[in-house]
């Protein structure tokens, strides 16, 4: 008898070894599809197998199969099952059902995959239709939920995703017990801690609905969220009104909070992915204070971090990028509610860091790593604070600051907001940055903090730069307020959202080195494209206090070899009855006088500028009345922008329009916001047919720089800037000659030249 269990044993484990192996492959399965049937179902394992088997667990009937006389009974497949588990240990149960789940995974895989065959695609189909009919297999794995076996567990909720969006995909009905299982533990938690098990499924689902590229994917993510939405409401609540302090079990708690920030964040990122706008979906933006509390519970550091990068996501709309990279739909328009939503979450984060939130952040401790927060005794730690946190707290706060100000209609009210919270920002900054910031070169900070982290680095000189044009309106519009503008000039500085010291100490870190530029220019992975084009617009008005600035970085350095931001006159002070007081005026002589009386160039086309330097014969020049040859294959990057809408039409010839990016919509929103205030529109979403190469003497600059010392130690700011924009802007033009340049970088080269045409004005003017 023993023996005869031993064979059955081993030609049930060949058999679903051999069909794992097709499957694996794609291959089409000869038999019918109901002798497959008992070797997938997984029921009469999961008795031997669960620790913790509930009554409905148990009395699954199998599916006779091939393998299976007809005459087999229910009692004879227990033996094998239990002969599988004492007898084998190669075979034992747990084995073979992780076995039949990974089986069935990978068959609606290859269901879902367009380069399945066709033929072994429908065998597939019609084997997990017949399973799903046949037996209940919802109720089993959720049972396997229970089980001690972690491995066991996650793979049973993966299988019975997979499981639950087949049947959403093939329009069959989900089973009423697993609805009325994932609602009632939902809404009974905490009383009920099989909700974890719930939101493990949930969040499968929707990460299965992102990978899959059928066109009904909202459809089916409508017909989901519509069964589940009132159910995680109650949940939100429950789980964040909970007091950490005093429950037993905190491990619990913590894994109910990192398991619903997942979902929570795959529910935002399908708001911003596809047109959906449930509460589930905006549970965040109108309860913001749930999530932000969290931050201040006495939880472990790891907890509090990734709260804190969820929410800094969330403020730059960059949420679900990790989770859908590679896979996710396009990007659709922003829904009716964006507005409201944002404003409400930055008005919250406000509010908790008035409230003391930067106090509970702890910086210090073991900073973590990828395999632990633990070294080896023969390696010494690194000591330092944790710049993760600290990016996303600066973030949180500029951040906050610009939505903040963007709908608020009163100057006083930004201005207060503006010194209550820079200055608590620049004081938690402080201590954990060496050397220290100074008072008088607060403007440093962005560059600091972020040294590490381009893209974080861009939307914090981006932020700061809303944050700039919002509050220098008003005090640009009084003429004669002078004082006034001193003071807002002042507040630039003291606060550290100057955009020219930013900029410059950019510059300074990348070593005005134009290629990094370029870099930045032609990767979607940073917003530098929307924030350069707005900071050279600014430049061009802002010349004076530009030059100001860089002369005055040349002055102090030379002097006592530091740089400092203090670039208004009222700003400096005599630190000693010896020392000669440094002014801006001073250094500059006449360039304020001569800089008034000269028209800025507006426009590159509006009068000849004499101080251009032109060669005279370039490649450009020849090609531009010659057919351009067609566009490469591929770009650079797959977005496309920063073209510009005096272009003539026959110039603007577009391909088929690409699905918009998340750097499309940045652009897009910079081009409704900024393009459009009296000036050309300089982006553009469409990618160009062929290549747009004007005249180079229409496009490039050219510094005099016979004006400047030959000795590079020597040359001062403004010069090296220019230099590297001099160079940046060839490096653009000679890529668009080639066609290499990922978007028409027209208008960006019209920018470039009008800064290097007031630069030789202003020299000139000296």
């Amino acid at each position: 008898m023993r023996c005869v269990l031993a064979a059955k044993m081993k030609a049930f484990f060949e058999v679903l070894e051999q069909f794992y192996k097709k499957v694996l492959l794609g291959a089409t399965l000869e038999n019918e599809s109901q002798e497959y049937i008992f070797y997938l179902n997984p029921a009469v394992l999961a008795q031997d197998c669960s620790t913790a088997a509930s009554p409905e667990c148990s009395n699954r009937h199998g599916v006779q199969g091939r393998h299976q006389p007809p005459s087999t009974t229910l009692g004879t497949i227990s033996v094998v099952s239990v002969c599988l588990k004492r007898h084998s240990p190669t075979c034992s149960a747990r084995e073979i059902m992780l076995l039949q789940l990974t089986v069935i995974k990978v068959m609606i895989t290859r269901i879902l995959s367009v380069e399945t065959d066709f033929h072994a695609k429908e065998k597939y189909r019609d084997i997990i239709t017949i399973l799903l009919k046949s037996s209940d297999i919802d109720s089993t794995l959720t049972c396997m939920f229970q089980n001690s076996d972690k491995l066991l567990c996650h793979m049973a909720a993966k299988c019975l995703a997979l499981l639950l969006y087949f049947q959403m995909r093939e329009e069959i009905a989900l089973s009423n017990s697993w609805i009325a299982f994932c609602k009632t533990n939902l809404s009974e938690y905490p009383e009920n801690e099989k909700a974890v098990y719930c939101l493990w499924t949930l969040t499968f689902i929707i990460k299965e609905i992102f990978k899959d590229t059928c066109s009904q994917k909202t459809e089916i993510l409508k017909q989901f969220l519509t069964l589940f939405d009132t159910a995680f409401e109650v949940f939100y609540n429950s789980l964040f009104s909970q007091h950490f302090e005093s429950c037993q079990d905190t491990s619990k708690i913590i894994n109910s909070l990192i398991c619903s920030l997942e979902l929570l964040e795959l529910l935002i990122a399908s708001r911003v992915h596809l047109k959906l706008h449930f509460t589930c979906q905006r549970i965040l933006f109108l309860k913001p204070s749930c999530v932000l509390g969290v931050i201040t519970w006495p939880v472990q550091a790891f907890v509090k971090r990734r709260f804190i990068i969820f929410i800094k996501k969330c403020l730059l709309w960059k949420v679900g990028e990790d989770l859908c990279r590679g896979s996710g739909p396009a990007l659709m328009p922003p829904d009716q509610h964006l507005g409201v939503d944002m404003l409400a979450l930055a008005d919250a984060v406000l509010q908790a860091v008035d409230l003391g939130l930067l106090r509970t952040l702890s910086v210090h401790g073991k900073p973590p790593f990828f395999g632990g927060d633990e070294v080896q005794p023969a390696h010494e730690r690194v000591p330092g604070p944790d710049h993760v946190i600290l990016r996303a707290a600066s973030l949180l706060i500029i951040k906050s600051l610009e939505i903040k100000f963007q709908n608020c209609a009163s100057a006083n009210e930004m201005k207060v907001g503006l010194q209550n919270f820079m200055p608590e920002l620049l004081t938690f900054l402080k201590p954990h940055l060496q050397p220290s910031l100074q008072p008088h070169n607060a403007c440093e900070w962005i560059s600091r903090v972020f040294i590490e982290q381009d893209d974080d680095m861009v939307e914090a000189a981006r932020a700061s730069l809303g944050i700039y044009l919002t509050l220098i309106r008003p005090c640009k519009a009084g003429e004669s307020l002078t004082q006034e503008k001193e003071t807002c000039n002042h507040h630039t500085h003291e606060y550290g959202y100057n955009p020219h010291c930013i900029f410059l100490f950019l510059l300074k870190n990348i070593g005005f080195d134009a290629s990094v530029l370029l870099d930045f220019l032609i990767s979607s992975e940073t917003c530098f494209l929307e924030y350069f084009v707005k900071y050279l617009k600014l430049l061009q008005k802002d010349w004076t206090d530009f030059f100001t600035i860089c002369k005055y970085f040349d002055v102090t350095k030379s002097k006592d070899n530091i740089n400092i931001c203090a670039c208004s006159p009222s700003l400096i002070q005599d630190t000693s009855s010896n020392q000669t007081e440094l002014r801006p005026s001073a250094a500059l002589g006449n360039h304020r006088n001569a800089r008034a009386s000269g028209s800025w160039v507006s426009d590159a086309s509006s009068k000849p500028l004499n101080q251009l330097v032109m060669p005279k014969e370039t490649p450009a020049t020849l090609l531009a009345d010659s057919p351009s040859p067609p566009r490469a294959s591929q770009s650079l990057v797959d977005y496309d922008s920063s073209d510009d809408s005096e272009v003539e039409g026959t110039d603007q010839r577009s391909a088929n329009t690409k699905q918009v990016s998340l750097h499309q919509e940045a652009v897009k929103k910079f081009q409704d916001t900024v393009g459009t205030s009296g000036e050309e529109k300089e982006v553009s979403l469409q990618p160009q047919s062929r290549p747009l190469v004007p005249k180079q003497s229409n496009i490039l600059f050219s510094v005099d720089w016979d004006t400047v010392p030959n000795n590079v130690s020597e040359v001062g700011l403004s010069s090296k800037t220019l230099k590297c924009f001099e160079e940046l802007q060839g490096a653009v033009y000679r890529l668009q000659k080639k066609n290499l340049f990922p978007y028409n970088p027209t208008a960006l080269l019209k920018l470039l030249k009008r800064i290097g045409a007031i630069y030789n004005e202003s020299m000139n003017a000296l």
